[in-house]
């Protein structure tokens, strides 16, 4: 019986270990902050041309720092607040 109980705290921690690895807040943090990247980057090359188009507001600068504070605001959350494992119920004899 001990074997079957190490294989199933085995299987929880592997499940354990999944929920926090695939975490809704690190995937849109990351996506958020790779894509703020790249567009804050876009924002400093910006051309006049792009600018006057804009009325002389860099959009791309904006929204890309935008979008860098979101993507690190999800990942302090989650940095913050880890995912806790659920509670273990009680184990059948």
């Amino acid at each position: 019986m001990s074997d079957l109980h190490k294989q199933v705290s085995d299987l929880e921690a592997k499940s354990a270990t999944a929920a926090r690895l695939f975490d809704i807040r690190r995937i849109i943090g990351g996506l958020f902050v790779v894509y703020g990247i790249i567009v804050t980057i876009a924002g400093i090359t910006a051309s006049d041309a792009d600018l006057k188009k804009a009325e002389d507001i860099n959009i791309n600068l904006w929204t890309g720092l935008g979008m860098l504070a979101l993507g690190l605001f999800f990942l302090a959350w989650l940095w913050l607040r880890p995912t806790v494992p659920p509670a273990q119920g009680p184990e059948d004899e």
